[in-house]
C-alpha cells in the first residue's frame, strides 16, 4: 500500500502527515506544536535531528536536518569552501554551517501555495533526501575539518561511485 492511500479521504495538516510518517518509520519524535515537529533519524554516520515546520504565512513546509559539529577555527574557511562545492551538487536543499549553534544544517522548503497539499510520499522523500545528503557528505566534512584535507580532494569521497555490495 502506498503511503498516501490511507490519506485519500482526509485533508490532513502537513505536520500531521509527518507525525504519521514518524510513527510508520518508528522514529523518535516530539510534536512541538500544531505547526512543528522534531524527530531523531538514525543514519549510518550519526543520528540526525530533523525539524519540520509549517508556515501559513508563505504556505511552506520547512525542513531542517542538523547534526552537531565544532570544527577547529583554523579550518572554517576550508569548511565553507567545501560547503560551496557540496551545494553545487545539491539540486534540492542546501547545506550551511550555523557557527553560533555549532550545527551543520541541511535546509529545504516545500512551497505549497494556492491551497496545495503535500503527499506523504513528497514529505517522506524530503526527509529521506536530507538524511541521504547528510550521509553522503559527512565523510568529506570530517576529512576537511579533522583530516586537514583539501576540499577538492574530500569531495572525491562524496562523489565517488560505489561498485559492488558489501
Amino acid at each position: 500500500m502506498a503511503l498516501s492511500e490511507q490519506y485519500l479521504e482526509e485533508d490532513l495538516h502537513p505536520i500531521d502527515i509527518v507525525e504519521h510518517l514518524a510513527e510508520h518509520h518508528d522514529w523518535d519524535f516530539d510534536r512541538i506544536g500544531d505547526d512543528q515537529i522534531a524527530m531523531a533519524v538514525e543514519g549510518q554516520w550519526r543520528t540526525y535531528s530533523i525539524t519540520l515546520a509549517w508556515s501559513n504565512y508563505d504556505e511552506t513546509l520547512r525542513m531542517v536536518c542538523s547534526f552537531e559539529m565544532e570544527p577547529p577555527a583554523e579550518r572554517e574557511s576550508e569548511l565553507y569552501e567545501l560547503l560551496n562545492k557540496m551545494n553545487d551538487q545539491c539540486w534540492a536543499g542546501a547545506f550551511t554551517y550555523w557557527a553560533n549553534q555549532k550545527l551543520m544544517v541541511y535546509r529545504y522548503g516545500l512551497v505549497l501555495t494556492g491551497g496545495q497539499t503535500a503527499s506523504p510520499e513528497q514529505i517522506d522523500t524530503m526527509i529521506t533526501a536530507a538524511v541521504l545528503s547528510a550521509e553522503r557528505y559527512y565523510p568529506a566534512i570530517q576529512l576537511v575539518t579533522w583530516g586537514n584535507r583539501d576540499p577538492e580532494d574530500a569531495m572525491q569521497v562524496a562523489i565517488a561511485e560505489a561498485y559492488g555490495r558489501a
